[in-house]
């Protein structure tokens, strides 16, 4: 769910979706279909994927759910350190796993996603603001 918010909150961004536990090669839960569907989005061709040394390496930002996930990739991935925050790291809060819970919590899940990648949003347009003030003044002088 959140890698199809966030790949629409970022269409010129490349977004991969991974997990720590994933059940490489199944498909999304038919909960987790239905309710990204009513909000306009496709998940059915997407697959579960384990998360590599080569996708943290590759990654400028890795967006995980909650502080144990944040924990174990610092410790498992010490070079990704600083490139490692929760969706919901501005608000502070954590986004639980609806794996195998009920339609509600899937429910819940994507609107803590979706006000995770507005926060994002926002301060990710604040720093392409001030990096482009940056570069441009830097030019200029």
């Amino acid at each position: 769910m959140a890698e199809a918010l966030l790949d629409a909150a970022l269409p010129d961004v490349k977004v991969v979706s991974c997990g720590l536990n994933a059940l490489t090669g199944e498909p999304a839960t038919a909960i987790a279909r239905d309710v990204i569907r009513e909000r306009g989005f496709d998940i059915g061709e997407h697959r579960a994927q384990q998360i590599n040394r080569s996708l943290c390496v590759e990654a400028d930002l890795i967006l995980v759910m909650d502080l144990d996930q944040r924990r174990f990739m610092e410790e498992r991935y010490p070079f990704a350190r600083g490139k490692i925050f929760r969706l919901g790291e501005h608000d502070n809060f954590n986004i639980h796993d609806p794996y195998r819970q009920p339609r509600f919590v899937f429910e819940r899940c994507a609107r803590l996603i979706e006000s995770g990648i507005e926060s994002w949003l926002l301060r990710l347009r604040r720093v392409q603001a001030r990096d482009s003030f940056c570069v441009t003044e830097h030019a200029s002088t």
